[in-house]
């Protein structure tokens, strides 16, 4: 059965085989062993397949994103009777990357990309120590407060600082709906025993936007177990969530008073010298040219922290047909239209070249055929926000992204949807793009 699904596979992606015939050659010997969730498993013939296939790695997990209608990534083993043949040495190694991206976590949501102030230096510092010493500082660590407040970079800013200190432990980073969607999943296929191991084993769990448990109660019942088996095990919880736990409604009386039991910290708005610093810093991560002085205007007239990334894609987008610098006319002019309610008219070219922005793509990328995992998200988002921000029909939107027909713009459609409902740090980033598409933002 498993081989048919590859045998399958590859004949969907025969193209592959005109265009390079040593890739579609290495990739047909490999074969499928184990099918786990979002993971596949291949086997391969020998060492250099193995490196061969890790090069290209990026590409096959997008290609079998797309066969299977979701996220999927793979495994590369050697086979049994092969590793005997080569040096000991030779046991394939996950790259950090790969170790971070399985634990649900985002590259760049780490400690020293965080910026600290006294609206959230107390959460910083019991963050610090619980990514230091987990299972033994505060625990649970409760943080609470409100959109865009940074509550989920320092959750994801612990489990870097445990994997880094040993890529093998159990860590995992979800949302509280992606648990409720596991657990009704294993149910409905009859794989609880493996959903329990799965998640009661974890050295690490950091549960986003926990408050979405509540009054669910067969969720709750194992959230429950849950935790008491990891804590009792010397593991570690985080939590994160809009309000503290004695605000959260229908939440059970026996889950409130364990979310109670360890820390709990208020993260406050960021003020005016945190938000200048956090657009610096988004500057920085995006290669984007602008002055303090310039920044602390952007700062100081957006309040909200997740309007701030969409401002200075805005900002910069605006920028692109000139010197690509941000300059103080460019942000007064910006500022003017919105106090005088003057909205530009939004262009399919407009929402193209912000996402583009936002991943660090090309247009011509975006319009291509590449199949790069980066290059296929900002191409599905743009067709996204194509259809839902200017209600194009699908034959436009394809025509748009240059796609063959309105089936890609299907799946595309279906793709984002799914990855809003059960990935946070997407949904922000989503976010965030759709508040640079209009200067009202």
């Amino acid at each position: 059965m498993l081989q048919s699904f590859w045998d399958e596979f590859l004949a969907s992606i025969k193209d592959k085989k005109k265009k390079n015939p040593i890739y579609f050659s290495i990739l047909r010997d490999a074969r499928p062993i184990e099918i786990k969730e979002d993971i596949v498993v291949l086997s391969c013939s020998s060492l250099g397949a193995l490196k061969y296939l890790e090069k290209k790695r990026e590409d096959i997990e997008s290609l079998l994103t797309f066969y299977l209608h979701k996220k999927t990534t793979i495994d590369l083993v050697i086979a049994a009777g092969k590793q005997k043949e080569e040096s000991p040495l030779l046991s394939f190694e996950p790259s950090k990357e790969d170790v971070f991206r399985k634990a649900g976590l985002r590259a760049n949501y780490t400690f020293e990309s965080f910026a600290v102030s006294s609206t959230n230096q107390i959460a910083f510092a019991a963050a610090q120590s619980v990514g230091k010493t987990p299972g033994s500082s505060y625990n649970p660590l409760f943080l609470y407060g409100g959109v865009g407040f940074g509550k989920t970079h320092l959750a994801q800013a612990i489990a870097h600082i445990v994997l880094e200190d040993d890529s093998k432990s159990g860590v995992l980073f979800c949302s509280g709906e992606a648990f409720m969607n596991e657990l009704i999943e294993s149910i409905r296929e009859k794989t609880t025993p493996r959903f329990r191991k799965k998640f009661r084993t974890l050295k690490l769990i950091i549960v986003d936007d926990i408050q979405f448990i509540a009054g669910k109660q067969t969720v709750q019942e194992e959230f429950f177990h849950t935790f008491n088996s990891i804590v009792s095990a010397g593991g570690q919880v985080v939590l994160t969530s809009d309000r503290p736990p004695h605000e959260i409604r229908k939440l059970e009386d026996r889950l409130r008073s364990r979310f109670s039991g360890g820390l709990i910290v208020d993260i406050q708005q960021p003020d005016f010298e945190l938000r200048t610093a956090i657009l610096l810093i988004k500057a920085r991560e995006k290669d984007i040219e602008i002055d303090i002085e310039v920044a602390k205007i952007i700062a100081e007239a957006v309040v909200d922290t997740r309007s701030l990334e969409g401002t200075l894609l805005s900002l910069y987008a605006r920028s692109a047909a000139g010197d690509h610098s941000i300059s103080l006319a460019l942000v007064e002019d910006f500022f003017k239209d919105k106090s005088s309610e003057k909205k530009r008219k939004l262009s399919p070219q407009d929402i193209i070249k912000i996402v583009c922005s936002f991943y660090e793509v090309s247009q011509s990328q975006v319009k291509g055929a590449s199949r790069k995992s980066t290059i296929v998200l900002a191409r599905q988002v743009s067709m996204f926000l194509l259809r839902t921000e200017l209600g194009l029909n699908l034959e436009e939107v394809a025509f748009l992204v240059k796609r063959k027909d309105h089936t890609t713009v299907l799946h595309a459609m279906n793709k984002i949807r799914n990855l809003t409902m059960k990935d946070v740090g997407f949904r922000e980033e989503l976010s965030s793009i759709t508040a640079a598409l209009s200067p009202s933002t």
